[in-house]
């Protein structure tokens, strides 16, 4: 392997296909961008000061305000986590409490560790029997702060990594109704008010405070995110202070170029660029619904229990149990067809679209499915049952410690398989998305330690576990019951 310079020009000159982030898919006829070197520099006169927008800046984000119907936006140019931790900063108080969705990005947990929060629980029901997250629903939101009344702000993540979104609306009038601000992480989301083929955004549906990835969906360069703020119950002069912190303070002219670049070409022509995209799309998921052996998940599940609505832009595609994994689909498409997914799991595959794919690349990907169920049916294949690692439940630790005390609590390493009964010193989670199996203070369960083990056997990524002969994971020092 090369240097990472090397490696980027190498596969810069390689015919993959993208369906995975960023939003733009390398496609230079469909965004526009500054030459790098030219473009590349700070704070002098004329160009503003992101910190405190008063010019060119401010236009910039007032504009992207007026765009998703906020009432003021802030560019985060430290992604969606510089912008989640900047709003819980500005919406809980230190040592108050934050109610949040199990499935919740680790940055999350991270910003609770850092303001010494509180937090509690809402844990999603499961798709069954592909494994991920689904929905938040009302009740569970209702229950938490009926108990919790300490309780300041809400954050769940609507859609999901895999476009499970969850009914924003009826959550907002709950959680308003308790005195406490709602948060949605909709990262994923950005590109939802541009066309009715999309669910309604969260902030159209009440939420006072949406952070949002554009360069997961949108045009737009790695590394760019947007704060919205709608309505008085957030602090908006908290969340410019915390936004100073949890950014540089030298903030790249290129990313923040880039940002003005998506919204002044949404303003201007996207409503005839989401028009065609959606059109498009649907015909892309009308020829992967008729594959006989490879199912398109995902647009059964609007409306029923386990989603409020779903993301058609994300591509779910499970292949038959018994005769292919979900890795290796990923792989095949990868060094067959040209075609890198986003991220794979053991029953199944994800691929990403956005505004910027091309009529080439979705034909790409429907030639290159279909060529593999022919294969499959020359060879006279046929599906199995579903295997044990098509689990209803994902297996989390079970909290014992507030976890910000345990954060900073004395920790040793055990073995990974010595370790039930104790309780976990760091986190443990899957990556993509990031999103933690275990935190610092829950105790590691049997369950537990079987669900990682098939995690790995699956030939997932599982990281917070130490590597060696003799795999280790980080645990609290102390004896549970001394703790």
């Amino acid at each position: 392997m090369g240097n990472l310079f090397e490696e980027l020009k190498s596969y810069q000159a390689k015919d993959i296909y993208p369906f995975h982030m960023p939003g733009h898919k390398r496609n230079e006829a469909a965004v526009d961008f500054l030459p790098a070197l030219a473009a590349d520099i700070t704070e002098i006169e004329g160009f503003d000061d992101l910190r405190h927008a008063t010019g060119i800046l401010r236009e910039s984000q007032e504009a992207a305000a007026r765009l998703y119907g906020a009432d003021e936006t802030f560019y985060s140019v430290n992604g969606s986590t510089g912008a989640l931790l900047a709003a819980i900063g500005a919406c809980v108080r230190p040592g108050g409490a934050l109610l949040m969705a199990r499935n919740c990005h680790q940055s999350v947990y991270h910003g609770v560790c850092l303001r010494q929060l509180k937090n509690f629980y809402l844990y999603p029901k499961i798709v069954a029997p592909y494994g991920f997250g689904g929905a938040i629903f009302p009740k569970q939101a209702e229950a938490a702060l009926a108990a919790h009344g300490e309780i300041q702000a809400v954050l769940i993540t609507s859609p999901t990594y895999d476009g499970v979104t969850s009914p924003i609306r009826k959550i907002a009038r709950i959680v308003h109704r308790h005195g406490a601000v709602l948060i949605v992480d909709e990262a994923h989301g950005a590109h939802f008010p541009f066309h009715p083929y999309f669910p309604e955004s969260a902030l159209e549906q009440g939420a006072d405070v949406v952070v949002q990835s554009l360069h997961k969906t949108l045009p737009s360069l790695t590394q760019t995110a947007l704060l919205h703020v709608k309505g008085e119950r957030a602090d908006r002069e908290r969340l410019r202070r915390f936004l100073a912190m949890f950014q540089t303070s030298s903030p790249s002219y290129l990313l923040m170029g880039s940002m003005d670049a998506c919204i002044r070409r949404l303003q201007k022509d996207g409503e005839r660029l989401f028009e065609a995209y959606a059109h498009r799309l649907k015909g892309l998921r009308r020829r992967l619904s008729d594959l006989q052996y490879i199912k398109l998940v995902g647009e059964n599940l609007a409306g029923q229990e386990i989603a409020a609505d779903y993301d058609r832009s994300k591509l779910v595609l499970a292949p038959p149990p018994g005769m292919m994994s979900g890795q290796g689909l990923s792989r095949l498409l990868r060094e067959k067809y040209r075609i890198q997914m986003e991220m794979a799991t053991k029953g199944y595959a994800l691929a990403m679209t956005s505004v910027a794919d091309t009529n080439e690349g979705f034909d790409r990907l429907c030639r290159a499915l279909e060529d593999v169920e022919k294969e499959w049916r020359k060879a006279g294949r046929r599906p199995g049952k579903a295997s044990a690692y098509l689990q209803e439940d994902l297996i989390y630790g079970e909290p014992v410690i507030p976890l910000s005390r345990a954060a900073e609590m004395e920790k040793t390493k055990v073995p990974f398989f010595e370790s039930a009964g104790r309780l976990a010193g760091d986190f443990v989670y899957l990556y993509p998305p990031g999103i933690p199996l275990a935190a610092p203070g829950e105790r590691i369960t049997p369950a537990f330690l079987e669900a990682v083990q098939g995690f790995w056997a699956a030939g997932l990524s599982v990281q917070g576990i130490f590597p060696g002969p003799e795999r280790s994971v980080a645990v609290l020092k102390c004896a549970p019951e001394e703790c």
